[in-house]
């Protein structure tokens, strides 16, 4: 055999290894989601906690195990890297046609950037995010059933529905649950006339997360559709529908970015992502990924909608963003891009003392939290290279400088080896003092409901600082700043001493010694700096949260295997 065919041979053998490697990994994902079913019949939480992190871990496995198998293949060979482009070529010829071609190209980019540690982007050898092809130009239907609702006998069809998701634990009363779900969507829909619901479509693949599964699809008026997403509980005495929601803010919020990732055991992806978008068409591509699991193909479809408006938009600069300047992060943005890039810096101001690694790891930890609609995503990227014209001089100035760790000037560009991108949410602290008196008193409200919300699945967010909380366009309270976060459980909840002489009262620091996980739930409202009629509220409303009993409380649960539940929609949602 001749040096060409040699290689040819081998550049052919190393792509169909790394098709191998996506598809062993998309059938380990699978196999993870498809034990959500089987989760949520048994009641079996912990284990459903145990998997969702196993599913997110799944992606770096299955790419270590692939690299490994590659560098096999490749044992002997002089330059990997000249026959890379062979490779690429030969692994998109494998892939053409596929719905989830995109999902594969995703994972090569991985490997070969990992392989040869890439820095920056080098389109001989890796697919370019912005030639990608997006998801929302496929036509492929995705499985669903439909089904006609009679204007005499609604609730008939929601019966017939109901028995095609069937589970092997039996509906706690079928033909009530049925009627309920009419009811509710007659009384919803009632701006469409008088009879509003003309059909339903789901999609086959029953969706779960966290205590509930979830049947996702539209109703059909006569000119009109809307989102419909069923949600059903188990508790204990058998399966119910526990709500009906019909309304995009809704389902968005179901969807969000502050909320873990769906098990949905999905035979193609792409043409689910297309199906979501029809009733979310406010949300972004990568986002929709995000929420399904794919988290990899989330980044990229993100990197690839941000940078193709970066270029649509030569005259805007990056800015720094909005808000108080964190002592942690160093935080730039585009105008208009509903996106904030966040930097370690270098040095942290007092009275910061975690180390860099510290902050890495926080951000690690909340990947892979329950994280219950108010902890917002965070994704980590590398090695992102910008124009340097395009930064705001007093901006770059302050990156080189003070995040010189993660930036580096590389002649006209700059490239940044680790950023955290999270979706730019409006400051708390900001959006207070630009509302009137009822939003200023829902916000307030719900920045101390979204602290007990993450105290009730053992996290504490550690600085309660306004400006480390966002709202978003719907008025909901999130927490994105992770470097003092820690579980309610590592926290040792005490009263504040009470003074024993007038010395001790009046010294300037404190009299007693503070453990570095000690944590004064009397003290918070020093802290949250709230106005003085909202925090008097929030104290009146949500008491609990100054009281070091109720944190112990908290812990004692968590201690003997107690999460509290917490739906993801309000009370008024529920049916009775």
């Amino acid at each position: 055999m001749t040096e060409s065919a040699s290689g040819s041979a081998l550049a052919a053998s190393l792509a169909r290894c790394i098709a191998q490697g996506f598809e062993d990994y998309h059938h380990g994902f699978a196999q993870i989601s498809r034990r959500a079913r089987e989760r949520f019949q048994h009641r079996d939480w912990a284990a459903a906690k145990t998997d969702a992190v196993a599913r997110i871990e799944l992606y770096d496995l299955s790419v270590a195990q692939c690299r490994t198998r590659l560098q096999q293949l490749l044992s002997g060979t002089d330059d990997a890297r000249q026959l890379w482009p062979q490779v690429k070529r030969d692994f998109a010829a494998l892939i053409e046609g596929r719905i989830d071609g995109e999902l594969y190209k995703t994972f090569y980019n991985t490997l070969t950037r990992r392989l040869f540690a890439t820095h920056g982007v080098d389109d001989s050898i890796e697919f370019m995010a912005l030639d990608i092809e997006p998801s929302d130009a496929i036509t492929h239907p995705v499985a669903r059933h439909v089904y006609a609702v009679s204007e005499a006998r609604p609730a008939e069809a929601f019966s017939r529905l109901l028995a095609d998701f069937a589970f092997a634990v039996p509906y706690q009363h079928q033909l009530r649950c049925a009627a309920a779900i009419a009811v509710r969507l007659q009384d919803d829909l009632a701006a469409w006339g008088p009879y509003p619901v003309r059909a339903i479509e789901l999609l086959q693949t029953v969706f779960y997360r966290e205590r509930r599964a979830y049947l996702v699809g539209r109703v059909f008026g006569e000119h009109r559709f809307s989102p419909c997403v069923i949600a059903l509980v188990n508790d204990g005495d058998g399966i119910r529908v526990e709500a009906v929601l019909s309304r995009r803010r809704d389902v968005a919020h179901l969807f969000g970015v502050s909320r873990s990732y769906f098990q949905a055991d999905l035979p193609t992806v792409a043409d689910a992502v297309v199906f979501l978008r029809s009733i979310l068409p406010g949300k972004p591509v990568d986002e929709i990924y995000t929420v399904l699991g794919r988290a990899k193909q989330g980044k990229t479809e993100r990197y690839r909608t941000f940078f193709s408006h970066f270029q649509q938009h030569p005259s805007e600069y990056l800015v720094h963003a909005e808000g108080t300047p964190g002592m942690v992060m160093a935080v730039f943005t585009l105008p208009s891009y509903p996106l904030v890039f966040k930097l370690i810096r270098d040095r942290f101001a007092w009275p910061k003392t975690m180390s860099r690694q510290d902050v890495e790891d926080k951000y690690a930890l909340v990947f892979n939290l329950d994280r219950i609609g108010r902890l917002l995503d965070a994704q980590p990227y590398r090695h992102l290279r910008f124009p340097a014209s395009r930064f705001a001089p007093a901006l770059l100035d302050e990156l080189l400088k003070q995040c010189s760790q993660s930036v580096q000037r590389d002649g006209e560009d700059v490239v940044i080896t680790l950023c955290y991108v999270q979706r730019r949410f409006r400051p708390l602290n900001l959006y207070l003092r630009e509302q009137g008196a009822d939003a200023a008193r829902a916000a307030a409200l719900d920045y101390a409901q979204a602290i007990r919300d993450m105290a009730c699945n053992n996290i504490f967010p550690g600085d309660m600082l306004l400006k480390n909380f966002g709202v978003s366009r719907h008025g909901r309270a999130v927490f994105y700043d992770y470097d003092e976060l820690c579980l309610v459980t590592d926290c040792n909840f005490r009263h504040w001493p009470q003074p024993r002489s007038e010395e001790e009262a009046m010294a300037s620091e404190p009299w007693f010694h503070v453990a570095a996980n000690d944590v004064f739930p009397e003290r918070f409202a020093l802290f949250m700096g709230l106005p003085r009629p909202l925090l008097e509220l929030v104290q009146e409303r949500h008491g609990e949260l100054f009281d070091p009993a109720w944190w112990q409380g908290l812990q004692a649960g968590f201690q003997a295997g107690c999460y509290r539940d917490t739906p993801p929609y309000p009370p008024a949602l529920r049916l009775a």
